[in-house]
């Protein structure tokens, strides 16, 4: 696409763009790649219940190392300094022969950097000796042809590559220079070596209006789906609230997306819109029409889904916090015990509207939706069950000449997989105003 093509809606004026363009890593006196604690130890179990013995992860997302050769501004989890304590090789492979006895079908691969690991590849062959599929999930600064070949050969099905805006925006977001061009080489690699390739892309208020642009280079890499999820204020993302996008945001955002769902059906790439991007607005069909029931269900956190992090801790998703949603570690009980009896583990299949707060416990579809992420709501408020982010809930503020602004009220402290607090704000609507 060239720059005379059409941009996507841009959420910031030209000049807010280049600052923030320009604007250095947030002067807050912390590591960009901090070390991360020990891992929590001997958390107690609950007693079993036929009720979490009905349910099992059909996918698992596995940070198998924090060590990465990137620097994201938006990351998270802090990633760039392995775990003090990361497990074994021989942990891991027993840990994949737990999921697959678990009913697991499924494992991608992140970290940091999968690749980071010397032992990676024995990984991916243990998860295909199961008959799981086996996917990785990368920034491709290294995934020169040597290590794309040893992973395919080692049973790697599928690889996505984050593409997060045009070249100088993702590098921006990336934080490495160069980044761009190694991620696009990073498709290349991968096909030639037989591995078929998606790409996963983070929308913030840098990002959304190159999003066609992204669309355009990714179709012409030859990818197969391309997951889409908002940039969520956790970790570095935290640390640039200016970045990340806001409520009434969503109301340009989602008529994009409808579009670049057209485009998508057109050139073969399925779209796989994250947790996050939400909820029960005009365009929940276009989105999410070809899922079991046709629009987006709760957070499948802990139901269907399992996040393991790199020293063996168990949480219900792979995004979800450390400190709060730790339900145990795997070398002090095994992944089923810790899956049926761990408390945190537990949330989403014993919440109901009741856990809910906020506008998100008056909604019409707060039984079906149930604040959605809930990632999402906790890292802004530390309290799940109310989550600003739905273009459902920005529409009817639209309706009362309102809209709903997320403001920081203390900063992250600056380890992995933390937060800060925010909270929201209801202001009156500008544009509404300026109608009248």
């Amino acid at each position: 696409m060239s720059d005379s093509d059409d941009r996507g809606p841009d959420p910031l004026a030209p000049e807010q763009r280049e600052r923030l363009m320009a604007e250095g890593r947030p002067k807050l006196g912390l590591p960009i790649a901090p070390d991360a604690l020990p891992a929590k130890r001997r958390l107690p179990l609950l007693e079993p219940r036929e009720k979490d013995a009905r349910y099992r992860p059909i996918y698992a997302v596995w940070e198998i190392t924090l060590a990465c050769d990137l620097a994201c501004r938006h990351c998270g989890s802090r990633a760039g300094r392995d775990r003090p304590d990361e497990l074994s090789t021989e942990e891991c492979l027993d840990l994949v022969d737990q999921m697959a006895d678990l009913g697991v079908k499924e494992v991608s691969l992140i970290g940091g950097e999968a690749y980071l690991r010397d032992d990676w590849v024995d990984i991916l062959r243990r998860i295909r000796s199961h008959g799981m599929m086996a996917l990785l999930t990368t920034g491709g600064r290294g995934l020169d042809p040597e290590r794309c070949r040893a992973a395919a050969e080692a049973g790697l099905q599928s690889a996505s590559v984050s593409i997060d805006g045009r070249e100088a925006t993702h590098d921006r977001l990336r934080g490495v220079k160069g980044s761009h061009a190694s991620a696009m080489q990073a498709f290349d690699n991968l096909r030639a070596a037989g591995v078929k390739v998606s790409a996963n892309t983070q929308i913030n208020r840098l990002s959304m209006p190159e999003m066609p642009w992204i669309l355009e280079d990714i179709i012409a890499a030859g990818v197969h789906s391309w997951q889409i999820q908002l940039t969520v204020a956790m970790g570095r993302a935290a640390d640039e609230p200016d970045v990340l996008l806001q409520p009434y945001d969503l109301l340009e955002l989602f008529p994009m997306l409808g579009d670049l769902k057209k485009r998508c059906d057109e050139a073969g790439v399925r779209v796989w819109p994250g947790n996050n991007i939400g909820y029960f607005g005009p365009y929940e069909s276009v989105l999410r029409g070809t899922m079991p029931r046709g629009h987006m269900a709760s957070c499948g956190a802990g139901r269907a889904t399992l996040g393991i992090e790199a020293d063996g801790a168990i949480k219900g998703c792979p995004s979800l916090p450390t400190e709060a949603w730790t339900g145990g570690n795997i070398r002090d009980a095994s992944l089923r015990d810790i899956w049926e009896r761990a408390e945190p583990l537990r949330y989403t299949r014993d919440r109901t509207v009741e856990d809910l707060w906020g506008y998100c416990r008056t909604c019409y579809y707060a039984d079906v939706c149930r604040a959605g992420c809930t990632w999402t709501s906790f890292v802004l408020f530390g309290r799940a069950g109310n989550n600003p982010y739905c273009h459902h809930r920005a529409l009817e503020r639209q309706r009362e000449g309102k809209r709903e602004v997320v403001r920081k009220v203390s900063d992250a402290p600056g380890l992995p997989f933390d937060h800060g607090q925010f909270e929201v704000v209801i202001e009156d609507d500008p544009d509404a105003a300026a109608a009248e």
